[in-house]
C-alpha cells in the first residue's frame, strides 16, 4: 500500500534573489522524505496579506509584518534579504530634500513592506500612494508621483531613466546603527509540528548553501526571473541579498531584526513590543 505523501507549500517572491536562495528545492536537487514541496510565487505585498490569513506553510514575508504573523508563525534563522549600506531607496526626478518630501506624493510598494516601516522611521507622515513596485520607477518619471519607493532591482536600474537618488535606507540605517537593515525572512507555520518544522528549515538552508555553491546553475535559474535584468546586475542584485546572512541570521543579523522592531514601537508604528521567535536548529 502506497504512503500518501505529505504535502507543504512554500511560497516566495519571483524575484531572483529568492528564486536564486529556493533553486534547488525548485529543481529537486533537494527534498524532504515523505514530503511533497509544492511552491507558489507571488508580490510581497500578496505574501504579507496571504501569511496574516495563514495561508502557507511556509513564506516569504517582510519584516514589517512579521508582528501580525507572529501567533502563527515563527522565524526561520535562514533566508534573510538584509542590506549591508544598501537598501531600499527614495528616487524623484530632481534632486530633493528630505523636507522637500513634505509637500510630495511618493509611490510605496505597500504599507506592510520593511521598506515603508522604514521611511516611516526616516520620517514620519508623507503622502503616500500605494503602486506596484515595478511599476514605480515609471510612474516617477512620467510624473504621475513626486518619488517613489525602490524596492528589488529598481535599486541598480533607476539611474538608467534618469531619476536621482535621493536617501539609501540601507546606508542611513547603517549610519544609525552599524547594523545590516533587515528587509525579508521567511517563516513557517507553528502547527507543522517540531519533526516537520526542523526538516523543512534544515532542507531551506541546504537549498541557500547549494546555491551559494552552485552559483552559476542557480543563477541561470534566476535570471529567468530578473525582469530583463542584464546577468552582471543580475548577478550584483543576488549577491547583494543573498549571501552569509542569508545562510544564518548571526549575530549581528539578530541584533538588527530587535533593533528595528524596538524602534518602530518606540515611534509607535507597532503597538506593543516585537517578541522575535526563531526556529531553533537541533
Amino acid at each position: 500500500m502506497a504512503v500518501e505523501l505529505k504535502e507543504i507549500t512554500v511560497a516566495h517572491s519571483p524575484d531572483s534573489d529568492d528564486a536564486f536562495m529556493f533553486y534547488a528545492l525548485a529543481k529537486n536537487k533537494l527534498g524532504i522524505p515523505g514530503v511533497k514541496v509544492n511552491q507558489v510565487l507571488k508580490d510581497i505585498q500578496s505574501l504579507n496579506q496571504d501569511a496574516i490569513k495563514g495561508t502557507y506553510e511556509v513564506s516569504a514575508i517582510s519584516f514589517a509584518a512579521y508582528p501580525q504573523v507572529a501567533s502563527r508563525y515563527s522565524l526561520m534563522p535562514c533566508g534573510a534579504s538584509m542590506g549591508y549600506k544598501y537598501g531600499p531607496m527614495i528616487v524623484a526626478r530632481e534632486q530633493l530634500t528630505k523636507d522637500d518630501l513634505k509637500n510630495k506624493k511618493v509611490a510605496i510598494p505597500g504599507k506592510l513592506t520593511t521598506a515603508y516601516l522604514v521611511m516611516q522611521l526616516w520620517q514620519p507622515g508623507l503622502e503616500v500612494v500605494e503602486v506596484p513596485f515595478d511599476r514605480i520607477p515609471e510612474a516617477v518619471k512620467n510624473g504621475e508621483v513626486d518619488a517613489g519607493l525602490l524596492i528589488h532591482e529598481g535599486q541598480l536600474t533607476y539611474a538608467s531613466i534618469g531619476l536621482k537618488k535621493i536617501v539609501d535606507f540601507g546606508q542611513w540605517w547603517f549610519d544609525l546603527t552599524e547594523l545590516p537593515l533587515p528587509l525579508g525572512g521567511n517563516v513557517i507555520r507553528k502547527d507543522m509540528g517540531p519533526d516537520l518544522i526542523q526538516k523543512t528549515t534544515k532542507v531551506l538552508k541546504q537549498s541557500i548553501v547549494y546555491s551559494l555553491e552552485h552559483r552559476q546553475e542557480a543563477l541561470e535559474y534566476a535570471l529567468t526571473f530578473a525582469r530583463d535584468l542584464e546577468t552582471g546586475l543580475a548577478d550584483k542584485f543576488v549577491g547583494m541579498y543573498v549571501n552569509e546572512l542569508t545562510v544564518d541570521y548571526g549575530d549581528a543579523g539578530r541584533k538588527a531584526i530587535s533593533t528595528l522592531f524596538q524602534m518602530a514601537y518606540e515611534n509607535g508604528l507597532v503597538a506593543e513590543p516585537v517578541k522575535v521567535e526563531f526556529v531553533a536548529l537541533a
